[in-house]
């Protein structure tokens, strides 16, 4: 077969493929920045699980669910999305309710409902409706949003935020309160008004600590001080921390982490698994991955610019920012920059219900981008 033949198939091939995806409202390049991820982060679990076949299958069938929802979700229409939010919204909030008097109770909070043929938490579900709740809220307003506006947007905001945080699940609720807040940022929020909300925020912090449970009010002394409880309290920052140390640059190599495969390090298949990385592939397996995170970031910010109204560019840039929250507060607590609050690494921690709302996320991303008439902005 002549070169030039084989030339114009794989040309041919390209073009349908690209056809296929603009068909699909998916994006190439965002596909493959995910999948990379997903690959990693199948290749250190397996690590991380050491080498038990059950969890690491469990993940498989739960990535397919979530690659499932993503590609089902590209395909709904922008204004079918914006329609349905509110709908959405007030459904979380019921169920949130619903899990206050009837969810199931797992190491010591009320996080969880059981519906029989599915186990699912409520709000990883507000992850993607309270930022849309309030772009649905902004959309046909004149922005930047006046201060009543903004206040409405911060009551829509509190209400799940404070359900979840009763739960006791402060990770999450801090994670819902940041994509709801990114949206009144992205809507343009006067930079005055930033920094005059941070300043009382910063000045409202010491009264938080009379409203903390007194393991949240822990893990922040731990943080300041991990080692004054070593064998308590401190032990999953001191082993963490150990963990990424002994790794060094490259690493003691994929599955020969000391610290991983002999159970020193807790919780190593789910919110510490940065830390398997750490110790088995090293600093440059880190970087690896943050690099990739970067990229998906960057994309994700270039496809929330391409859309073409007002609640289009909010939802999409408040899923690209918070993905980019779960990074950092993942990567700071095992790294011991911030308290442990239990957030998930995206698409590496072992996880079902976070795994499927973040892709559902990227499928609502990818809808948003497609939308090529222009409406209002």
């Amino acid at each position: 077969m002549s070169a030039p033949l084989i030339e114009s198939r794989s040309r041919r091939t390209v073009t349908q493929g690209s056809r296929l995806l603009k068909a699909l409202h998916l994006d190439g390049p965002m596909l493959v920045l995910l999948a990379v991820t997903a690959g990693f982060g199948l290749l250190v679990l397996y690590s991380a699980a050491g080498g038990h076949t059950a969890l690491w299958t469990r993940q498989v069938a739960r990535l397919g669910l979530a690659i499932l929802a993503m590609l089902v979700l590209a395909q709904v229409p922008a204004r079918f999305l914006r329609m349905l939010t509110p709908l959405a919204y007030v459904a979380g909030v019921a169920l949130l309710v619903l899990v206050a008097g009837l969810g199931e109770i797992g190491k010591g909070a009320q996080r969880w409902l059981d519906i029989g043929f599915i186990r699912f938490q409520p709000s990883e579900l507000m992850k993607l409706a309270v930022p849309m709740m309030c772009a649905w809220y902004l959309h046909d307003r004149p922005l930047p949003a006046s201060l009543p506006q903004t206040l409405a947007v911060l009551a829509i905001v509190a209400l799940p935020a404070g359900l979840i945080a009763e739960q006791p699940d402060l990770g999450t609720a801090l994670l819902v309160a940041a994509a709801g807040l990114l949206v009144i940022l992205l809507a343009g929020l006067p930079w005055p008004w930033v920094f005059a909300g941070a300043g009382l925020a910063a000045a409202a912090a010491p009264l938080a600590w009379f409203f903390m449970h007194d393991y949240q009010r822990q893990r922040v002394l731990t943080l300041l001080d991990p080692q004054s409880d070593p064998l308590g309290a401190g032990y999953h920052i001191i082993q963490s921390q150990i963990a990424i140390g002994s790794g060094g640059i490259f690493g003691k190599g994929w599955m020969n982490g000391s610290q991983a495969q002999l159970e020193f390090l807790p919780e190593r298949s789910t919110d510490f698994i940065f830390a398997v990385i750490g110790e088995e592939l090293g600093l440059l397996g880190q970087l690896f991955l943050i690099g990739l995170y970067l990229a998906i970031i960057g994309r994700a910010l270039f496809l929330a610019n391409e859309c073409k109204d007002t609640f289009g560019r909010l939802v999409a840039g408040s899923i690209a920012l918070t993905f980019f929250v779960y990074v950092f507060v993942n990567t700071g607590m095992v790294t011991g920059l911030l308290p442990v609050v239990g957030v998930p690494l995206p698409l590496v921690s072992y996880g079902g219900t976070s795994m499927v709302t973040l892709l559902a996320g990227f499928g609502i991303l990818m809808s948003l981008r497609s939308q090529r008439k222009l409406v209002r902005t």
